[in-house]
């Protein structure tokens, strides 16, 4: 009988609370389900705040990850979660992805393919659709912004022209990188990655603003169109 009784947070060594354990050793000591309970708060009738967190990491086999592109129905599939501590998670995960935008590119020099990987693998390579961004630059290489031009299936209707040259006209951007995923995880380019690359390519020559490279981001791997030879 006594293996069917559920423990509320509140019930374990003060030591092993999330909460307490943040305060006594910092959040970097905390587990990825203790960070999502302290984020949720509290638990529901059944489960505890650790429970739904675990809850949530299992949603999909790549954990952590599948938080960077759910939707707020997908963690409301889970008893115990409601639109309210759906939202709170989403808000974090959110800020989380601004904080990193932030100090990832502020002076942030881009030499080489490589780079925009460091920068964007991480927060790309599981989305589970096509995002599309351009990385503005200075004279000097130094990203000046990162702007996110569409979100889905790549195709000239979504990724026009006018979008893409916009912020940087605005910014006084002397060059850019066009940068976007494949949900698939293999990154070699499409006919159409292809295409619009050189109609852009195109407009940037008209406008003064140099298409510098474009990466395609995958599972731990990306391809660069000018180490391809494809520019």
């Amino acid at each position: 009988m006594s293996e069917n009784v559920k423990y509320a947070i509140k019930d374990l060594p003060i030591d092993e609370r999330p909460r307490e354990k943040l305060y006594k050793y910092g959040c970097h000591t905390l587990s990825n389900s203790e960070l999502i309970a302290i984020i949720i708060r509290t638990g529901s009738k059944k489960k505890s705040a650790l429970d739904l967190a675990q809850g949530i990491l299992a949603l999909d086999k790549i954990g952590l990850a599948f938080l960077n592109d759910c939707s707020l129905q997908e963690l409301m599939t889970i008893e115990g979660i409601g639109k309210c501590k759906a939202a709170q998670i989403l808000a974090s995960v959110e800020l989380g992805k601004r904080t990193v935008s932030c100090s990832s590119t502020y002076k942030y020099k881009i030499c080489s393919p490589d780079d925009v990987s460091n920068l964007l693998m991480e927060n790309m390579r599981h989305l589970k659709k096509e995002h599309f961004r351009v990385l503005l630059l200075d004279t000097k290489n130094q990203i000046i912004s990162m702007e996110n031009i569409s979100i889905g299936d790549l195709n000239s209707s979504i990724v026009h022209p006018r979008e893409v040259f916009k912020m940087a006209i605005k910014k006084s951007s002397a060059s850019m990188i066009l940068v976007h995923n494949h949900p698939s995880g293999d990154p070699k380019p499409s006919k159409e990655d292809v295409s619009i690359t050189n109609r852009l390519i195109e407009c940037g020559k008209i406008l003064g603003i140099n298409v510098l490279d474009h990466v395609i981001i995958g599972n731990g791997r990306y391809i660069s169109f000018k180490e391809k030879g494809l520019l």
